[in-house]
């Protein structure tokens, strides 16, 4: 480390990569101490469990009861710190978040009159994950993850990522959904606002899942299908959903 001792060993902990790295390696160096706690924690729902079961009189399975109620909470606790772990893999690398959220608004707005295209582009401009087009408009959908400890907020009308300005990281997708609706509306003829967000897959968001501030929603991927089908009224006609698909399949090009 420039600037350490050479007369105190470095600790290890603090000489290293990335943070996914460093976040993987402080979850392994957990595994013993979640597994004890696990213990405890399964330790004390035998005991309630034993504690009920002689309380309703149900001494023969008493102890049956309290295996029962411990292998509970032993499996509670390890699901909990499971889908705590699992719910950083895009930020990680471990997992593809367009993947995620592509067969997320496939699977809930194909049988809704929606069409999804994934990975656009304008030739020589900014590239998106997935272009949705129904009877509720047009949004473009673009897959972050940031740290799991970044909080997500609005204060002001700004939106602040931890305690950064957010603009900077929303300003190029509004910019994109703009360039995207005049191509469309010019090839088309068909008047189109697009409607820019992001799936979060990592980062916390305010309770309920949606921030929206700056042009741009926030939300998190389970709730982008929903909040696109909750769009007021028919914005699009059969026809005009279907021009402008067959439109955003020609002239832009795949990412």
């Amino acid at each position: 480390m420039p600037g350490g001792s050479i007369y105190v060993k470095q600790d290890e902990k603090y000489t290293g990569s990335s943070p996914q790295w460093w976040y993987e390696k402080f979850w392994r160096e957990d595994a013993q101490k979640r597994r004890r706690s696990r213990y405890v924690k399964a330790g004390v729902g035998f005991v309630i469990g034993v504690a009920v079961a002689l309380r309703f009189g149900l001494t023969g399975g008493a102890v049956l009861i309290g295996l029962l109620l411990a292998g509970l909470v032993a499996g509670g606790d390890w699901y909990y710190h499971w889908r705590s772990f699992q719910a950083t893999a895009v930020w990680r690398g471990a997992r593809q978040g367009e993947a995620i959220t592509g067969r997320m608004l496939r699977r809930s707005l194909g049988r809704q009159g929606y069409t999804v295209l994934d990975g656009r582009a304008i030739r020589g401009q900014a590239s998106i994950d997935h272009l949705i087009i129904g009877p509720g408009g047009v949004w473009i959908v673009d897959n972050e993850s940031w740290s799991p400890d970044t909080e997500i907020a609005v204060y002001a009308g700004r939106l602040f990522f931890g305690e950064k300005y957010g603009t900077k990281d929303v300003k190029p997708l509004v910019e994109t959904a703009e360039a995207f609706a005049e191509l469309l509306s010019r090839e088309t003829g068909v008047p189109v606002t697009i409607t820019p967000m992001f799936a979060v897959h990592c980062g916390l968001l305010p309770r309920g899942g949606v921030v929206s501030a700056e042009g741009v929603t926030l939300v998190k991927p389970r709730l982008v299908a929903k909040l696109i089908k909750a769009a007021d009224g028919d914005v699009l006609t059969g026809e005009q959903i279907e021009l402008l698909a067959r439109t955003a399949a020609r002239e832009l090009q795949r990412a």
